[in-house]
């Protein structure tokens, strides 16, 4: 038995060294003494050509642009149960950019949501405290402000987004899982898309790429060719939560008009008929497509133009007032509709308002309100 293990392993050995020359030295280094040009650096092929122009160009709009753009880290305050020890847990990261020499950095909302403490780093890696100076939750905006360092910040060249068009070329800048300074270029993909913000509302006119955006690329500047700021990047489209090729970027014009109402009131004051508003789902269940109108404010401007709310009978019945279903034209079934309309103005316009009266249709005219 032992005599035919011991040829079986012989033939093995034979067949080995057979198939592949000399076994023992596969893979070993040939020695101090080989000197061919295996053991020594490959020679450099010379560049034929110097860098094209369109690399040239996005070489030079992330130099120019990255000292713009900021690391937003997002802390809660939280107490040790066992050794009443305060402590700052991190809750968040994101990115944002430089809106003035002032200090105001403009993000999204949901990047500082919920933040006892918010840090700001720079493109020279110097770390800031920011406190909130504005926000905007129906549009995923928000402006911090870092202290001291007036004049010595460079602001985001700002752009437009009315003119746009598919196929343009594209280049996002962020902070994706915390990598720093990270360049992806890209196209815009589409315009006038629609998306939802934390607080449900619509937000329009929304910019679609094809530019990588990861998580931590939420409130990073979207650039155009020249460098200037055309959206803020805001949302991804990915079942797996990272880059699938759709990403949605806040417009500029829109960032633009809201970002000095939140520096100078800490809000958005928007235009509006001076009303409250029954609940979609309360005219849904009553089959009415249009706004109800609840309650009109006493000496605001649906009051001055005659517009009725719904009002309680004697006998505790709701009797309806006037229904809302359009605004200059536009109709309007929904609460979110009419905010989108209003939007479209700005306060002390005067807009024709069409509204349903029992069974007929009237339209008044209105200058609009300044409301919260």
């Amino acid at each position: 038995m032992s005599n035919s293990f011991g040829s079986l392993r012989l033939f093995l050995v034979i067949l080995l060294l057979s198939s592949t020359g000399h076994a023992a030295d596969w893979g070993k280094p040939l020695g101090a003494v080989y000197d061919g040009p295996e053991g020594r650096p490959r020679s450099v092929t010379p560049s034929p050509v110097e860098l094209g122009a369109d690399e040239r160009s996005t070489i030079s709009v992330f130099e120019r642009a990255t000292k713009s753009v900021v690391f937003i880290a997002n802390t809660a305050i939280q107490q040790d149960i066992w050794s009443l020890n305060v402590m700052e847990v991190p809750q968040g990261s994101g990115s944002g950019f430089v809106w003035s020499k002032q200090g105001h950095i403009v993000t999204n909302f949901h990047v500082i949501y919920g933040a006892d403490a918010i840090k700001v780093t720079l493109a020279d890696r110097s770390e800031h405290q920011a406190k909130l100076v504005g926000a905007d939750p129906d549009h995923d905006l928000a402006v911090l402000q870092i202290q001291g360092l007036d004049g010595q910040l460079e602001p985001m060249a700002i752009g437009s987004s009315h003119d746009l068009r598919v196929g343009q070329k594209v280049l996002a800048i962020g902070n994706p899982f915390g990598l720093d300074h990270t360049l992806t270029t890209g196209v815009v993909s589409a315009l006038g898309r629609t998306i939802k913000s934390m607080s449900n509302r619509t937000i329009e006119g929304v910019i679609q790429t094809d530019a990588a955006i990861n998580p931590g690329n939420s409130g990073g500047p979207l650039l155009d060719s020249a460098g200037r700021l055309i959206g803020v990047n805001t949302q991804i489209v990915s079942p797996s939560g990272a880059y699938a090729g759709i990403g949605f970027a806040v417009p500029v014009d829109t960032v633009n008009r809201i970002v000095p109402e939140l520096i100078k009131h800490g809000k958005l004051i928007r235009p509006g008929l001076g009303v409250s508003l029954v609940p979609d789902a309360m005219a849904k269940r009553w089959g009415i497509k249009g706004v109800i109108i609840g309650k009109v404010t006493r000496g605001g401007a649906a009051d001055r133009a005659g517009l009725k709310g719904a009002r309680e009978t004697m006998m505790g019945q709701i009797q309806l007032g006037d229904v809302l279903v359009s605004v200059s034209g536009k109709a309007v079934t929904t609460i979110d509709e009419l905010m989108d309309a209003m939007e479209e103005h700005k306060i002390g316009d005067q807009v024709t308002v069409e509204v349903l009266r029992g069974n007929r249709r009237e339209k008044v005219s209105v200058t609009l309100q300044a409301v919260n």
